[in-house]
């Protein structure tokens, strides 16, 4: 699988530049690795002039399931709209489902996998994210004269658009996957959404997020510290290390400055791992996120 998509589907061009991957700048899209592969199997897919039509999507409201044809999209009342499959946990089966909590709506969402649950949290941290919806419809689409049918893993509502995604390690990806992302491509491109399919992190992408989501829940500033790692970080890039060391209680500071990364007050470099060592950055005032109280 490639890792560029085209048309309306997420791309990776990074928006934090050549230097690095800085976390006050980066995208969902910085961070994934995105399969494009499935592009291939487009041609399989009955496209005719009416498949807009032909083609159906259901969702679900309550306990009512609601079928609508796909150029209907634009109609659903997507915050009313629960998963249109219920998450279920049993002692022997094979995947992982759960619930992550969110920042970004202050309440948890439903996985199945800890590929989604991964997902869940980059998307929390760097898509802009507004509302994530979990299994949000079932797809019916037509392929070669047979009726098939895909349930996409989540549709992100983010201050950019509507993102639809599928999670899928890379190397698991079928031929059948394949066509079922090509068929989602085109629902979500029908809509105006962009779509992606994930199949990974880049290097140290993932562990390094997960570090900074330790803090990012409310953190009371009794002590000021916030203001002094401001102005320390204000004098240029420093070690994380000596960042903290330059505080009153380094102790303190480490776990605000984690904080203040986590909200996009203060930058590091995600492509390297994160220690002492990393360099930060004081984040431009449009990359500021509202502080948590």
């Amino acid at each position: 699988m490639n890792s560029v998509v085209t048309g309306r589907s997420l791309h990776t061009k990074s928006t934090s530049g050549p230097h690095g991957v800085w976390s006050d700048a980066c995208t969902l899209e910085d961070l994934a690795v995105l399969c494009a592969g499935f592009t291939d199997y487009a041609h399989a897919l009955d496209l005719d002039e009416k498949w807009p039509v032909r083609w159906t999507t259901t969702w679900k409201f309550g306990r009512t399931p609601v079928t609508s044809p796909v150029r209907d999209l634009d109609k659903v009342d997507l915050r009313r709209s629960v998963p249109v499959r219920r998450f279920t946990w049993r002692t022997d089966q094979f995947h992982r489902p759960g619930l992550e909590y969110l920042m970004s709506t202050d309440r948890h969402h439903g996985f199945e996998s800890h590929e989604e649950e991964r997902l869940l949290l980059v998307a929390d941290f760097a898509a802009g994210l507004v509302e994530a919806l979990c299994q949000p419809f079932r797809l019916r689409f037509f392929a070669d004269g047979k009726v098939i049918r895909h349930t996409p893993d989540f549709l992100l509502l983010t201050d950019s658009g509507l993102v639809l995604i599928d999670v899928r390690p890379a190397d698991r990806i079928e031929p059948e996957d394949a066509l079922k992302f090509a068929a989602a491509a085109e629902t979500a491109l029908s809509a105006g959404w962009r779509y992606g399919v994930v199949g990974g992190w880049r290097q140290h992408a993932w562990t390094n997020v997960d570090t900074l989501s330790a803090e990012r829940r409310p953190l009371p500033d009794v002590l000021g510290t916030q203001e002094q790692l401001r102005e320390v970080a204000a004098q240029g890039l420093l070690p994380f290390g000596e960042l903290v060391e330059r505080c009153r209680i380094p102790a303190i500071a480490r776990a605000h400055a984690i904080h203040l990364l986590w909200h996009r007050h203060l930058g590091v470099d995600l492509s390297v791992p994160f220690g002492n060592a990393s360099l930060i950055r004081v984040a431009p005032r449009r990359h500021h996120r509202e502080l948590p109280r």
